[in-house]
């Protein structure tokens, strides 16, 4: 790949706005010479992000996170250093130059960009058939009998391909050879369009550019047989690299800590609709690991909701077992036989509330299968021994024992990537170091917790810093010279998070919860059930704070 000059970069860097950026993520209110906002890394409801204008920085006292414009699009993006700069350069007009390559990598840049360029030339062409031509009318009709308003239709790009072969026409009349639109896969072999009177839907990849199409048959004369039809692979388009919406739904995926994953492009749309953002579709497949790796970098915990028949039951198992590889904690979204998500998006967080962690689904999902006792037996015994210790295995191995009215022997398994899945688990429980900063400021600044601190042990803090800290406010600790300054900086945290006396409750329930959780993986049989209990309180309260 052509390395971007540095001349280029320093360009990128000063035509990049970073108010500009951070405000189309989160909106700012102008303090003095910085501005303010909800941090849109994430879930907070008071302003702890902070920008620097004059500086072209950013910094969140809440999570912690930090940087520049270029650092700022990686991060919600989901893009290396190259694809950052070359996303903000689209996003601020700078022309990039690159050093010195040879003539075949320039060539085959020029290709590729010349080739994006007639992908998104024939999006626009789609959505203005769809909307302002009198063809459109069967295509909008059957988007109103979906529900799905123009306003969510037009932010997907959705649009309509023509009868016969204009689009080809109109290509070649902008001085596109009939090469480039096979490669596209927008014409057959005869220069036909490929894709006729089919409700279009955009394939983007990550950065937002066109790369495909899956068009939805209108017609019952339309002579491609199925019901959806995607572009054909080509150079720019790989369909198990693809999940439908991910340009959309990045920020809300990374912002809000999960990733729900569905399998149709229309039960996207009318989840978004309905205000539930941090969703993809797999594209009518089992999960890929391309598909995870991209999810992975964004976030940790996947809803999965598939069909319920026996198709919709081997993708959902299979895309459970990749994604444990991955170290993502999944769920399993139940929906009846023969429902969508679509049929029913304002319910549908409900539903997510209520989804199965994956060592009960999956035990569920064998004691289901198995011809004879005998087997489901041994089939739930491998299973369980292959997850880690969690309150989720328990929960799987107690469901196995009720169902087969024995007890199911399993060996002691410690450590593993198997998930605890917690109820709540946004960055800042995860944050470690910040977490228990962040609670000891909750209680300087509320002096009435200091009671409830008390009843944490100094073995709820990895810090020893903390655990000094944690002393002198409960008035145990030793007389420290360096008090002064500890306390002093915790007032300021205090100050610049803003944190209320409920924040801090929740803070100190959070850093119980994260105790318990770690004596569980290591709890024998018999104080499994009082652990899960305790964890079970606690999850609530925090809840209670949501």
């Amino acid at each position: 790949m052509a390395r971007i000059k540095d001349e280029s970069v320093e360009a990128v860097k000063a035509a990049a706005n970073i108010v500009d950026l951070v405000e189309a993520r989160t909106r700012l209110r102008k303090v003095g010479g910085r501005y303010t906002g909800l941090c849109p890394f994430h879930e907070e409801k008071t302003p702890s992000f902070s920008v620097s204008p004059d500086r072209g920085t950013y910094h969140c006292f809440g999570c912690g996170v930090g940087g520049d414009s270029i650092s700022f699009v990686r991060e919600l993006e989901g893009l290396d250093f190259v694809g950052a700069i070359e996303w903000l350069a689209d996003r601020f007009h700078v022309e990039l130059e690159y050093d010195e390559a040879s003539p075949q990598a320039d060539a085959q840049r020029r290709k590729r960009d010349r080739l994006h360029a007639l992908l998104e030339q024939a999006a626009v062409f789609y959505e203005r058939t769809l909307w302002e031509s009198e063809h459109g009318e069967q295509a909008r009709a059957y988007l109103e009998s979906r529900a799905l308003g123009a306003d969510v239709a037009r932010e997907f790009r959705l649009g309509l391909s023509p009868a016969g072969a204009t689009l080809a026409r109109k290509a070649a009349e902008k001085g596109y050879t009939r090469e480039e639109l096979a490669a596209t896969g927008l014409v057959t072999r005869r220069g036909t369009d490929y894709f006729q009177r089919r409700l279009m839907f955009p394939l983007t990849d990550a950065r937002g550019r066109v790369i495909g199409f899956q068009a939805r048959k209108l017609y019952e004369d339309d002579p491609l047989r199925g019901k959806y039809v995607n572009s054909p692979e080509s150079e720019l388009f790989r369909k198990s690299n693809v999940l439908y919406g991910f340009h959309l739904a990045r920020s809300a995926i990374s912002k809000q800590d999960r990733a729900v994953v569905v399998e149709g492009n229309t039960d996207v749309i009318a989840l978004r609709q309905a205000g539930l953002e941090p969703v993809v579709a797999s594209m009518g497949t089992a999960l890929t690991e391309r598909q995870l790796k991209e999810l992975r970098k964004l976030t940790t915990r996947v809803y999965l909701c598939f069909d319920a028949d026996a198709a919709g039951e081997d993708a959902t198992l299979r895309g459970m077992e990749l994604a444990l590889r991955e170290g993502l904690d999944i769920r399993v979204v139940a929906l009846p036989q023969g429902k969508d998500p679509a049929d029913d998006p304002a319910g549908f967080e409900d539903r997510l509330a209520s989804a199965e962690p994956y060592a009960v689904h999956r035990v569920r999902l064998e004691l289901d299968r198995a011809r004879d006792r005998q087997h489901a037996y041994l089939r739930v015994q491998d299973v369980l021994n292959g997850i880690a210790e969690s309150p989720e295995r328990h929960d799987a191995w107690r469901l196995a024992n009720d169902r087969l009215g024995l007890t199911v022997e399993l060996r002691a398994v410690a450590g593993g990537t198997a998930s605890a899945g917690g109820a709540v688990s946004p960055r800042l429980v995860d944050a470690g170091d910040k977490l228990e900063r962040s609670a000891l400021a909750g209680v300087r600044a509320h002096p009435e917790l200091v009671r409830v601190l008390a009843e944490l042990g100094p073995e709820h803090f990895d810090s020893e810093a903390h655990r000094r800290t944690r002393d002198q406010l409960v008035g145990t600790g030793e007389q420290d010279p360096d008090a002064v300054g500890q306390l002093a900086e915790l007032d300021a945290l205090a100050a610049a998070q803003g944190i209320d006396e409920e924040t801090a409750k929740q803070l100190l329930l959070r850093l119980r919860e994260r105790r318990l959780r770690r004596e569980f993986e290591h709890a024998d049989e018999a104080s499994l059930a009082e652990l899960q209990h305790r964890l079970a309180e606690i999850r609530t309260a925090i809840r209670e704070f949501a």
